[in-house]
């Protein structure tokens, strides 16, 4: 398996590593050619319900990993992401989210780590 590393979408991209984007919507005010991404997998981000659910609130997120986790439990976007990891040797998980350590890239790389 690559290394998984997570970074925000707006972070200038590093030339070796294979960016997956993992978010089900778009960032917001960003070319596909500056997003600089190999792969959209919008399929591996949290549903809908729970996204609008959490809305990135602190206090909500350790409630938003266990189900977030539950769903991926679940998600066969997630045997994708994991044959993509063995394919590249570095990964980078990207999102838009403006928190560095309250988002779902954290718990997708919690995850796919510890599977």
């Amino acid at each position: 398996m690559s290394a998984i590393k997570i970074k925000r979408v707006y972070e200038k991209s590093e030339k070796d590593e294979y960016r997956i984007l993992v978010d089900r919507l778009w960032p917001r005010g960003l070319t596909k050619e500056l997003a600089a991404i190999d792969l959209w997998l919008k399929e591996i981000a949290p549903s809908p319900g729970l996204r609008m659910w959490f809305k990135h609130d602190p206090k909500k997120f350790l409630e938003f990993r266990a189900h977030y986790v539950e769903e991926l439990a679940q998600n066969p976007a997630v045997t994708i992401l994991s044959n993509l990891l063995t394919k590249h040797k570095n990964t980078t998980l990207v999102y838009a989210a403006k928190s560095e350590d309250i988002n779902h890239a954290v718990v997708l790389k919690g995850f796919m780590e510890s599977n």
